[in-house]
Order: C-alpha cells, then sequence, then structure tokens
C-alpha cells in the first residue's frame, strides 16, 4: 500500500471535463503534503492527445481500446480495478457525476473498498486525509477521517478551483496488465441526446442575473431581462422558476442543472436551497436580494439586501443604465 493518489479522468468529446481539472489540482495538493505521487486513470478510444493536458500528474495509467470509446460501466469497472490492483493508491478520487458514481459504487461494492460521495473539502491534516460531505440533500456536513488502505472518494463539482490542475506537459506514461478480453457490456451506447442548440451558455457568462420565486409570475421576467441586458450579462434561474416554463432548462443553475462560477451572480428572489446553493456558490462575487433575512442565500452571499427584487430591479437597471451612458459619453 502506497500513499499515491489516483484521479479518474473524464472527458468528453476530445475534451477533458472541468472535474478532472479540479480533482487533478486537488490531487497535487494532497500528494505533495503525502510526499507521494499523483496518478491519473486515462481510458477510451483514441484520446492519447489529452496525456499533455495532464501534465500536473507523475504518471498517467492510459489504455486506449476500442471498447471504452463510449462509456460502459462493465468494460471502464473492469480496467479501473485492474488499474487499482496495480496501482494500490491510497486514496481514488472521481467525480460526483453520473459517470463516477456509479463506478463507486460497483467497484466499493465487488472489491469492498470503502467510498465516500458527496465530498465538498478534502485536506491533509498531520499526515492523515479528512473529507466533509454532504448529506441530508446538503442539509448537513460531516467530517469523516479516511482510512489509510485504499478508499474512493466522488467530489461534487465545482468544490475546488480548476486551474491549479491545467498544467500542459508529457507526464511518464505507465503500463498497466489488463485482461485480455473485457466483459461483456450488459448495457450499450445507442445514441447521445443534446438539449436544442441556440440558447446561450450559462456556465460560460461572466455576469448572471438570477431569479427565484421572489419574481413570482411570468410577466416579471422582463424586469431581469432588462437588468442583464443593462449589465451585459445572462439571465438563468433556480429550479421553481425553470418548472413553471418561464425559461429554459439550459438556465437552470443547480444540482439538477448548470454549475456555474460567474464573475458576478446576482441572486434576486432566491431562498437558495441547498440544490440552487451547489451550483452557484464558487461565484467570485455573489450579490443576494431576498425579503427574508434568514433566507440560506446569504450564507454564500458576499453582499445582500433585505428588500423585495420586484421593486429594486427597475432602480437597479436605472442606476446601471446611467453609468453605462457617462462611462460612454467620458
Amino acid at each position: 500500500m502506497r500513499n499515491d493518489i489516483l484521479v479518474f479522468a473524464e472527458h468528453f468529446r476530445g475534451t477533458l471535463n472541468d472535474i478532472t481539472y479540479e480533482l487533478l489540482g486537488k490531487g497535487r495538493e494532497l500528494a505533495q503534503s503525502l510526499d507521494s505521487r499523483l496518478l491519473v486513470s486515462l481510458l477510451g478510444h483514441e484520446v492519447g492527445g489529452l496525456v499533455e493536458r495532464l501534465g500536473v500528474a507523475d504518471q498517467v495509467c492510459l489504455v486506449d481500446r476500442p471498447e471504452l470509446k463510449e462509456f460502459a460501466s462493465d468494460s471502464t469497472k473492469a480496467v479501473l480495478e485492474a488499474i487499482l490492483a496495480d496501482v494500490q493508491p491510497r486514496l481514488v478520487l472521481l467525480g460526483s457525476t453520473s459517470i463516477g458514481l456509479e463506478l463507486l459504487g460497483l467497484i466499493s461494492a465487488r472489491k469492498g473498498i470503502p467510498c465516500l460521495d458527496n465530498c465538498t473539502r478534502l485536506e491533509s491534516r498531520d499526515g492523515k486525509l479528512v473529507a466533509t460531505c454532504q448529506i441530508y440533500g446538503g442539509k448537513v456536513f460531516v467530517e469523516v477521517a479516511l482510512p489509510e488502505a485504499t478508499t474512493l472518494v466522488a467530489v461534487v463539482p465545482g468544490s475546488f478551483p480548476k486551474e491549479p490542475g491545467e498544467v500542459a506537459s508529457k507526464p511518464e506514461l505507465r503500463n498497466i496488465a489488463l485482461p485480455p478480453v473485457l466483459p461483456e457490456a450488459r448495457t450499450t451506447f445507442r445514441k447521445l441526446l443534446e438539449p436544442p442548440s441556440g440558447d446561450v451558455d450559462i456556465t460560460k457568462a461572466p455576469i448572471l442575473v438570477g431569479v427565484g420565486r421572489g419574481i413570482q409570475n411570468a410577466d416579471n421576467m422582463s424586469l431581469a431581462e432588462e437588468l442583464a441586458a443593462a449589465l451585459s450579462g445572462v439571465v438563468c434561474a433556480s429550479r421553481p422558476v425553470i418548472d413553471q416554463g418561464w425559461l429554459p432548462l439550459t438556465r437552470q443553475v443547480g444540482k439538477s442543472g448548470m454549475t456555474v462560477k460567474p464573475k458576478l451572480y446576482l441572486a434576486l428572489g432566491i431562498s437558495g436551497a441547498p440544490e440552487h446553493l451547489e451550483g452557484m456558490k464558487q461565484s467570485e462575487l455573489i450579490v443576494a436580494v431576498n425579503t427574508d433575512p434568514n433566507a440560506p442565500i446569504f450564507s454564500v452571499a458576499h453582499y445582500g439586501a433585505v428588500v423585495d427584487a420586484l421593486e429594486l430591479l427597475p432602480l437597479l437597471t436605472e442606476e446601471v443604465s446611467n453609468q453605462v451612458t457617462k462611462k460612454a459619453s467620458a
């Protein structure tokens, strides 16, 4: 048993997912504190071009086989189990995603390896690894001291910054002894269903105007649109607004929607359910407006105002427009 950290790399259509970079950055930090190595498992077909994007790692366990072109839990599980047997890491980091959680449960059950999911924090304390995880839908956070034996941990996307993991270089490749024939997949990939194109990508917008129940009805959505236009931003929403059909699903922020990290997140009439906070709490600047002084949104906001968002919106839009006009004429 070693102190090595192993990251499972998720990728899609030739691009590494952000959660991979988050895990790489945190993995490098933990490896340094434990005086150990950072390893990465990269599984797929014709994915060798991604190796240089994993430069923060000491070694990459690259497995390139046609059976791994599309994700299938049976074959991916078999390969990852072979990597674990060879590497024997102390900690395995996966994303708390549909792929990561499926592998977490399968491997833990089959191999008797302890596992944790919904992790939001990881640190080393005097050589011991301590994880903070969400339970009860994010209403409670618990600290868990990890055993020294191999442990699987699924991390909530957005919990760590991705920049420390974005290092381009040529890490060492590690050969892994694999079974000559992978298990036949019990489920097979048929086709990818994507949402309709044409809408904006809120994950790329630097300024977001988020609205919740406090917007009250569809007619008031125009007030948020006017403010977003003045700020050169985009309107997004919490789930209740999406469920009403006032905005498309592509604008939903939260656990069942998008994870966003804009420079400014203006939360208008959003109470701050745990599922919503999970999707926006990493924003650089959060300004919350709500009539309830005890609304959970204020627990993550940098600035807050206890006022009716519908009363504030026209005034705020006017002030922003005036400032833009003054700047343009200066």
